[in-house]
């Protein structure tokens, strides 16, 4: 007696099995994106500050203890203030006032402009070089005698001259400067600085005021640097010698300005640079040229040992890549929109913590801001830098009803093919099995 047919071996199962399954696989489509990069998150730290300075190094005197009646110290590059002690306490200035003087004589006569000596009668303790009544003398060596020795004579020239004729005249001219500067603690009233009623300013306007000569006038920057000399114009040369003696003294000091008066004390307004740091401090009041001398290097060397210039942000750099929507193993470029450089604590912390989305979708311009990056000092945020688009991002395409339909008509095809072959395979295991059985021909009777 014949049985039912054998069912199919496991290994035509398998087979119609992953037949199907390959079918599915084309209806279903693409699979998704490829893994999501993680989310950048706002505590990702990206950069620390060196490690503090040695003690040996690091120590520096306290500017509390320098003995004069203001001081102020700032940046050169940003202007941040390091240090302060009566920095807006009015004073008087003595020869710093000569700076203004020098500012308004650039903005208002050209260096080989020659001019003639008015009378001036100074008093015996007065510092001059000896200029004649009419000898002529160019504004070039005028400003180097009135900064580096304080010739009162050449400052006296320069403002009668560059006032036409009117030493009152030009005295406006600073002090309408001094209000364009926002020099809210200055006031002017001798181009030279002699004891006078109403000439005074303030430490923080003296750095403020010095800053802003050593970046925009090249040839201030270099006379107040120079220890000496030489004028050629004039009835006779001249040497003369930088009174800021520090300049002679030390390579990294070049300059800017001393003073000295019996109301004013010994005032110095100095600026050094060291490893790419430029400090410009003013002290007032010391009771002597060596204490001022003392009490200016004493700041300066206060802002080197205890703080420096760092950029933790570079315009175009690179900070995330998050991925594209719809564009599998694609990712965007974000960078820094500008550059942040500022003054830091040498024993502070810097680091970065950056904002952005994991996943961006199209479409989006370039430089389209889509995060920022925090700078925090000590875990304080001091700047927030946008990050922008590197490249465009274009909108992904979707596919057009012909694409759909010629993609169904494939799937659909491929669907059919698999499931007639899974029949067929079946069904030649079927027929095979009827045609291979043993047959039974039941028992066999003689004649």
């Amino acid at each position: 007696m014949a049985g039912g047919p054998a069912p199919a071996p496991a290994w035509i199962r398998a087979l119609a099995l992953v037949t199907c399954a390959v079918a599915a696989i084309a209806i279903a489509g693409p699979g998704a994106d490829a893994a999501t990069p993680p989310a950048l998150g706002t505590a990702t730290a990206l950069a620390t500050a060196p490690p503090a300075l040695g003690t040996a190094t690091a120590r520096a005197t306290d500017p509390a203890a320098l003995g004069v009646r203001a001081a102020a110290l700032i940046e050169a590059s940003t202007g941040q203030a390091l240090y302060g002690t009566s920095a807006n306490a009015r004073l008087p200035i003595a020869s710093t006032t000569k700076l203004m003087t020098a500012l308004v004589t650039f903005h208002h006569a050209r260096l080989g402009t020659m001019f003639a000596a008015p009378p001036y009668y100074a008093s015996p303790a007065e510092v001059q070089i000896g200029l004649e009544p009419g000898e002529r003398m160019s504004v070039r060596d005028l400003l180097t005698a009135m900064l580096l020795p304080s010739a009162n004579d050449a400052a006296e020239d320069l403002a009668y001259n560059v006032g036409r004729r009117s030493v009152a005249r030009f005295v406006s001219m600073m002090n309408a400067r001094a209000r364009e500067l926002r020099l809210g603690h200055t006031h002017y009233a001798t181009p030279i600085g002699l004891d006078t009623p109403g000439n005074y300013s303030s430490a923080d306007d003296l750095v403020t005021l010095a800053r802003y000569l050593l970046r925009t006038e090249p040839f201030f920057k270099a006379v107040v640097a120079k220890p000496r000399a030489v004028l050629r114009t004039g009835s006779h040369v001249r040497v003369v010698v930088n009174r800021n003696d520090l300049v002679a003294r030390y390579s990294w000091v070049h300059g800017v300005k001393t003073g000295h008066t019996l109301q004013a004390g010994y005032v110095l307004v100095a600026s050094g640079t060291r490893n790419g740091m430029t400090l410009i401090g003013a002290v007032l009041g010391a009771a002597s040229e060596a204490g001022c001398d003392a009490a200016a290097l004493t700041l300066l060397n206060y802002g080197f040992a205890n703080y420096k210039l760092r950029t933790p942000v570079r315009a175009g750099q690179l900070f995330a890549r998050p991925a594209v929507s719809g564009r599998p193993g694609v990712h965007a470029r974000l960078i820094a929109a500008s550059s942040y450089t500022s003054v830091f604590s040498r024993r502070g912390r810097i680091t970065l913590h950056v904002n952005a989305p994991a996943r961006l979708t199209g479409p989006l311009p370039r430089d389209a801001v889509v995060g920022s990056v925090a700078v925090r000092a000590d875990h304080r945020v001091v700047a927030r830098i946008p990050l922008l688009l590197a490249a465009q991002l274009p909108k992904v395409r979707p596919k057009t009803s012909l694409e759909s339909v010629v993609v169904l008509s494939v799937t659909l095809s491929g669907l059919l093919v698999a499931a007639g072959a899974a029949l067929g395979l079946t069904m030649f295991w079927r027929r095979w099995h009827r045609d291979n059985a043993p047959r039974d021909h039941g028992s066999l009777k003689p004649r």
